[in-house]
């Protein structure tokens, strides 16, 4: 590829004087536009902005390569700024990182999978050779620039016969530069050492020169340097490795290259021949952080079957609002109707209910995938089934209380847990090794989840469910402002758990006797979700940053949309992975909104907290102003701290 092709001289700056990221990008996308590239700076720029908070394009050795693909982009190209003094305030993979040499890459969106991807990673690799930059800094003018970009030194290397043999796989989480440049410098530095280095690319354009065939016999040692989950581990099973930060072969790479070999973190475990094949963990990470990673990971697989759920409910209940169906809709009475449209949505409504209901078997099943790799699949999607209460419906148990998310964490750490243990521990000989994964471990791990489930998730949960009701239930003769506040934290803590179908039992009792109003109930329903939809939205603006992840950012938009038709479940992925921060933040807001709505007058006595059931609301205004209290509370609360812990991090 040329890359000189991709450029102008009017899009090289030299000796560009300033201080400031934002300031940089807006003078590149400023070049950009005025040679006719963008159709749009404004958007161009908005663009690259939105990337920035998704990983650091700081590099190493004074490089950043921001970049952002748009529809105002007519054609791929990129601008060059060389700066006159580094600045160190750029977020970099290398935190001692000065940007010195700044390249903005602009893509079109036909081509973000294609030209975007190519012209990062050969501009990456090229970028890890100092002559080359050495060339790019000396150049004098524009075009003397222009002529060193497509200027390699290929230094004729001398032919050697390598003794060892060292596989790699690189991937890093948006899986564009490091990517690349991980794997450039393992190569290189396996070049100077004798070491035959070969390397796969899992990134953003899937997996590239991949392992197979008779190099995986020979390898003598495997280095994992990623900072999400290699695919397709077992092919390495019987092999020496090392576990590592896709930017550590960066500065380090001699020195993963000898751990692989004479020290490394364990052996990725199970027979080659064999179904059953997982990493074992060794001791780089800690069990904090490897529960963590489990959790994401069951997050990120769980966030499409909730999206999916809810996206066919909302169909539904929005297609039945013109005929004032919204709450009927799921009667079974219209699964016969006459009217073949209500059957159609009456059964769509019933499929996003079932949707919803393996939400947390899937997540279940790959935090213990993530832990135990595919031999906790089935005890781990076992837990999520427990977790959400499918065992009372097959069992014919009535009002069983599932455990919800707390179960399914519990369960699901627990599977990955035990079938870990169970395969690394049970050796037997190699013509009964494939009883192991399929019958050994799933039977054992299987029935620990039960036991677990049968003796202490189901009774602690069922437990606490009937302390709250008791508590609920005494509470009635409280003052209007204590009753509010028990319902409305009991119907918050637990987002459509055990705990908040208790408040509603009781609550929706108590409205049927005319006793007490609904109101708390229904918005502590509302504004959890909305809160935290809002927070995904509007932290960049808060504290100029995203504070969210990309996983998280969807699963905002989705419980954003979900709060306002009454599904609190959209906000689950976050309380699965803070709870101590979401939890304690989603009671608060809800009591805050739910008290300043009861003493500013609001009343609701139906049981329709979405959107179309507000007019109903006696002092709607009231109602939402306590809306808009509990939600706000919530959105900033959680940018705030979020933003303070990853400060603290950074620091």
């Amino acid at each position: 590829m040329e890359l000189r092709k991709m450029t102008d001289e009017q899009l090289i700056m030299f000796d560009v004087d300033s201080t400031s990221k934002h300031e940089i990008l807006e003078k590149l996308a400023g070049a950009l536009h005025e040679k006719d590239i963008l159709t749009s700076k404004e958007d161009f720029l908005k663009a690259v902005l939105e990337r920035e908070q998704i990983s650091p394009t700081g590099l190493e050795a004074g490089l950043a390569i921001p970049h952002g693909k748009s529809p105002s982009v007519k054609k791929a190209a990129f601008a060059v700024a060389r700066l006159k003094n580094g600045i160190d305030t750029w977020e970099s993979i290398d935190p001692n990182n000065k940007v010195q040499l700044v390249f903005l890459l602009a893509i079109p969106d036909a081509e973000a999978g294609s030209t975007h991807l190519s012209v990062l990673s050969e501009l990456s690799t090229r970028l890890m050779d100092k002559a080359y930059i050495d060339n790019l800094m000396n150049a004098a003018t524009p075009a003397e620039f222009l002529a060193a970009l497509d200027r390699r030194e290929t230094a004729v290397e001398e032919p050697q016969e390598y003794t060892k043999t060292v596989l790699a796989i690189t991937a890093c989480a948006a899986g564009i530069a490091h990517t690349y440049m991980s794997a450039e410098a393992l190569e290189k530095a396996g070049r100077e050492m004798g070491i035959r280095v070969i390397t796969e690319k899992q990134g953003a354009n899937g997996i590239e020169d991949a392992h197979k065939g008779a190099i995986l016999k020979e390898a003598d040692a495997v280095v994992f340097a990623t900072d999400i989950a290699p695919k397709n581990k077992e092919r390495f099973a019987g092999k020496p490795y090392v576990q590592t930060r896709v930017a550590e072969p960066l500065k380090n790479a001699k020195d993963i290259l000898n751990r692989a070999l004479t020290n490394p973190d364990g052996t990725v475990a199970g027979d080659e021949n064999e179904e059953d094949m997982t990493a074992s963990s060794g001791n780089k990470q800690g069990l904090l952080a490897e529960m963590t990673q489990a959790v994401m990971t069951g997050i990120s697989y769980m966030i499409p079957v909730l999206v999916a759920a809810g996206l066919m409910m909302g169909i539904a209940k929005l297609a039945a609002m013109p005929f004032g169906l919204v709450d009927q809709i799921h009667d079974i009475k219209y699964a016969t109707h006459s009217n073949e449209l209500f059957v159609i949505l009456h059964h769509l409504d019933k499929f996003g209910g079932m949707i919803f209901k393996f939400m947390y078997p899937i997540f279940g099943a790959f935090v213990a995938y993530s832990i135990a790799d595919r031999v906790g699949l089935v005890s781990g999607f076992i837990g999520g089934v427990f977790a959400a209460g499918l065992h009372y419906t097959f069992w014919g148990v009535e009002g069983g209380i599932p455990s919800g998310f707390l179960g399914a964490l519990i369960l699901g750490l627990t599977a990955g847990y035990v079938s870990k243990f169970l395969n690394e521990k049970i050796k037997l000989n190699k013509n009964l090794i494939a009883m192991k994964p399929m019958l050994i471990i799933p039977a054992i791990s299987v029935l620990t989840i039960f036991f677990l489930n049968f003796y202490i998730v189901d009774p602690v949960f069922g437990g606490l469910n009937a302390l709250l009701s008791d508590w609920i239930t005494a509470a009635q003769g409280a003052g209007n402002v204590v009753l509010a506040s028990i319902i409305a934290a009991a119907t918050a803590f637990d987002l459509g758990g055990p705990i908040n179908k208790a408040a509603g039992a009781i609550a929706i009792g108590l409205a049927a006797d005319q006793i007490y109003p609904l109101t708390a109930r229904v918005l502590a329903i509302v504004i959890p979700p909305i809160g935290l939809g809002l927070a995904t939205v509007i932290d960049k603006y808060v504290v100029g940053r995203r504070v969210f992840d990309a996983n998280l950012r969807v699963a905002g938009n989705t419980s954003l949309l979900l709060g306002f038709i009454a599904i609190s479940e959209g906000a689950i992925p976050f309380m699965l992975r803070n709870p101590l921060i979401t939890i304690p933040i989603n009671i608060i807001g809800a009591i805050l909104g739910s008290v300043t709505a009861v003493l500013l007058g609001a009343v609701q006595w139906y049981p329709l907290p979405a959107v179309w059931g507000w007019p109903l609301v006696d002092n709607l205004w009231a109602y939402l102003i306590g809306l808009v209290v509990g939600a706000g509370f919530i959105a900033f609360a959680n940018i705030f701290i979020r933003f303070a812990i990853l400060k603290k991090n950074e620091r």
